[in-house]
């Protein structure tokens, strides 16, 4: 490994005063007590607390145990309170064991790990009683999280507040770096700036099931070098580093360098014996090796062998101080999952757990009685001391919340002609900045290198492209560039490269602004809808960790005709309905895209918030189809019902022998049958739905289910006009095909259930049977 890829840190056993500093040993004195109560925590909830049902609790003390040293010396020597950190998500019983020693936690959750209402399985920024600054547990996602949070808290200080430049750390264990979410991070132009990035990889080269195969350090080195970031590896301990000095130490150091992990993994298991017997191999310096072995003392042997750098406190201090704040730092700290227990370096201790014994066992070797497990360091004592002052360090002071702005209901204008449901937003958003300035001004968009495709073109020209600095444009003075990419600190929208994930993990971080640094953002994420799906978990996992963020997908559905089934979303309907904390809306209209937009917008930065989906479409269609009334009144009304759910776009004279409802771009198909129909002589009424998801609520509340309005179904479905109902839509049919329940007579659900293809737009919709005349016919089955 060469200096141009790694620093390489070492802790030298010649630095005796640094290596048995009473500094030193107070860390690690707290080290083995936060080992012992992560260890802990994992016991009482699966061996201790009653589980009448028997069902695994589960907990991960070995993976814990490979990080403690690593995160003792954070939290102990280096956090400040500006700081953040991701943690590792099997790490979360040393989370919580740091945080009673600090006095944050109280006593009584430790017991609770994994219980309803008590400590979370994986680290949770909403949901545990100390929130952690990131939540974690979908592998790769949190990770990434300081990534964003970072960008995040540059762009709220470039516009607001200015924000602490404190490092964003993550965590990560070494088996989360194949996770390509990961790498798709770390790759992003928009990082190698970031100079307050701290990853620490804890490399103890296990994964869940098996030991990796083949070593990665030097491959992890330098992909991350290759990106732009510093590198620091932590390799080994200042106890092998002695024996390293030794005659015939370098043919030991190469002998442990070139071993593959899974031969390292097995000789942490023998016993000194069997170490002196094979750790010197068959190579033509055995010899040598073995005559450095013959000096040590069997329990130095086997503290020398797994003696690494992750477990190093002087090596961990080295690294620390070694970081550059210029760019990106990653630390490669070598560990051994499960150090310090009995199951350390074992292939399948990934979820074991220590017997009685072996807790027993435990308790002795660090000094703490095992049938009082929750004991603090003694007053006085040093130990307790570093605890004090290290809790007084990481106190932060309550951040000041700004209020959310007032965002109108209605931007007063009514189109025109025909439009799109795409164009829609980009108008919206301009009508936006010139009616509320305040609520413009928070505004803040981001896109994978599709704003030109969906239509953000106008408003990216208006309000120009974020950058920590100002950047020159180089077309400025082009007559032919109709996009002007203007980048600089006053910019509102964020362009990352083609990578979905990031867009949704950093619309995430821009939605938690308003509880992390006091700030509230609206921050709207746009992205083709067919990749909505790839971007759905970290999407989701964003509201799950408390953000809260508008997700545009356009263009969608078979209506895209001609790009064929590789960009015609299909399941995405559903799945605005299925994810929680989010309101979707399919507009069929402009004004109601602007309306449910800006209902969308109110729902944003504050207590209670919730996130939403639109999905839009590039169909144009005549905006007289709407019927927008004049009277301010009956507009008023027909807007709450649009934000509601839908509303009634057509009402038969006396009672209707069927009805038509249909969302998004089929709308005007639907009113195509109605009218044929009526010439036919059935009476229809055509319903447009611009929320499944909304409507489906109040299906539920109807029936004591929710407590949601339920306004909607009785001003859509009243009572007196029940009939057989067709749903049809751009998606899959089950998605309205809950309706039913309202139905008299029956109910047909029209929609895509099959990949589509490349065609015009007649010949798709005909294809999968959402035409005008697959509705007419679907309704004449039903009334003949």
């Amino acid at each position: 490994m060469t200096d141009q890829i790694t620093d390489q840190i070492t802790a030298p056993a010649t630095d005796q005063d640094e290596l048995t500093g009473t500094g030193l040993d107070t860390l690690r004195e707290v080290e083995q007590r936060v080992l012992w109560l992560s260890t802990a925590i994992v016991d009482h909830a699966n061996r201790v607390r009653p589980n009448p049902t028997g069902l695994k609790v589960g907990g991960h003390q070995a993976s814990s145990a490979s990080i403690t040293s690593i995160m003792t010396a954070l939290w102990f020597e280096h956090l400040r309170p500006e700081d953040r950190v991701s943690v590792k998500p099997h790490a979360s019983p040393v989370l919580h064991a740091i945080e009673y020693l600090l006095g944050t936690l109280d006593e009584k959750y430790l017991t609770t790990l994994r219980a309803f209402g008590g400590l979370q399985s994986y680290p949770s920024r909403t949901k545990d009683p100390v929130p952690a600054d990131y939540s974690t547990g979908s592998v790769g996602i949190g990770a990434t999280a300081p990534i964003w949070g970072a960008i995040s808290r540059r762009y709220v200080g470039s516009h607001f507040t200015p924000q602490a430049t404190g490092r964003q750390y993550s965590l990560v264990g070494d088996a989360e770096l194949d996770e390509g979410a990961v790498w798709e991070a770390v790759l992003d132009p928009m990082v190698a700036d970031l100079g307050e990035i701290v990853w620490i990889v804890d490399f103890n080269r296990q994964s869940l099931d098996r030991v990796v195969p083949v070593q990665g350090g030097e491959r992890t080195a330098s992909l991350f070098a290759a990106a732009g970031w510093q590198v620091i590896t932590v390799k080994y301990g200042a106890v092998l580093e002695e024996l390293f000095t030794r005659p015939g130490g370098d043919a030991l150091r190469e002998r442990i360098d070139t071993m593959s992990n899974p031969e390292y993994q097995r000789l942490l298991r023998h016993s000194a014996d069997r170490l002196r017997e094979l750790l010197p191999g068959t190579g033509p310096r055995a010899a040598d090796i073995g005559a450095v072995l013959a000096g040590v003392d069997d329990d130095r042997l086997t503290e020398a062998f797994r003696s690494l750098g992750g477990h190093d406190h002087a090596a961990l201090r080295r690294a620390f101080d070694a970081i550059d704040d210029t760019r990106p730092t990653v630390i490669i700290a070598y560990t051994v999952k499960g150090y310090g227990l009995p199951t350390a370096g074992h292939p399948q201790n990934h979820s074991a757990l220590l017997k009685a014994d072996q807790i027993e066992e435990l308790a002795a070797r660090v000094g703490v009685l095992a049938d009082q497990p929750w004991q603090r360091f003694a007053p006085g004592s040093a130990a307790a001391e570093l605890c004090s002052r290290a809790a007084a360090r990481l106190r932060r002071a309550p951040e000041a919340t700004a209020p959310p702005p007032a965002v109108p209901a209605d931007l007063g204008r009514t189109p025109t002609g025909s439009a799109t449901t795409q164009s829609a937003l980009g108008r919206a958003l301009l009508d936006l900045n010139r009616a509320a300035p305040e609520a413009g001004a928070r505004v803040v968009t981001v896109s994978p290198d599709v704003s030109s495709s969906t239509n953000l073109g106008g408003w990216v020209n208006k309000v120009g492209v974020w950058s920590t600095t100002e950047r020159t444009d180089w077309f400025a003075d082009d007559r032919e560039t109709i996009l002007h990419w203007r980048e600089r600190p006053s910019g509102q929208h964020i362009e990352l490269g083609i990578a979905e994930v990031n867009l949704v993990s950093l619309l995430g971080e821009l939605g938690a602004t308003w509880s992390r640094w006091g700030q509230p953002l609206l921050p709207i994420g746009v992205l083709y809808d067919p990749f909505v799906t790839r971007a759905l978990e970290p999407w989701s996992y964003g509201i799950y960790a408390g953000g809260q963020s508008i997700l545009v997908g356009t263009p969608s559905g078979v209506t895209l005709a001609p790009e064929g089934g590789a960009h015609q979303s299909i399941i995405t309907p559903s799945v605005g309905i299925e994810q929680p904390g989010c309101t979707t809306w399919e507009p069929a209209f402009a004004l109601d895209t602007e309306w449910c937009l800006l209902a969308a917008l109110g729902q944003l930065g504050r207590p209670g918030g919730t996130s939403a989906y639109l999905r839009l479409s590039t169909r144009s269609v005549d905006q007289a189809l709407a019927a927008i009334p004049t009277d301010p009144a009956a507009r008023e009304r027909r807007r709450r019902q649009v934000v509601a759910g839908g509303y009634a776009l057509r009402r038969t004279q006396g009672t209707p022998d069927a009805t038509i409802v249909a969302m998004g771009a089929l709308v005007p198909e639907a009113l195509q049958a109605a009218e044929r129909l009526e010439r036919l002589g059935t009476a229809v009424d055509v319903i447009c739905v611009t929320s499944p998801d909304l409507l489906f609520r109040a299906v539920q509340a109807r029936r004591g289910k929710s407590d949601a309005p339920s306004w909607i179904l009785d001003t859509l479905f009243p009572a007196d006009r029940a009939a057989p109902l067709t749903t049809v839509l751009d998606g899959h049919p089950h998605t309205l095909a809950f309706l039913a329940g309202l139905a008299k007579g029956g109910a047909t659900h029209l929609g895509v259930t099959q990949f589509g293809q490349s065609g015009d737009l007649e010949s798709v919709h005909r294809a999968h049977g959402i035409d005008a005349d697959s509705i007419v016919g679907a309704v004449l089955d039903l009334t003949d």
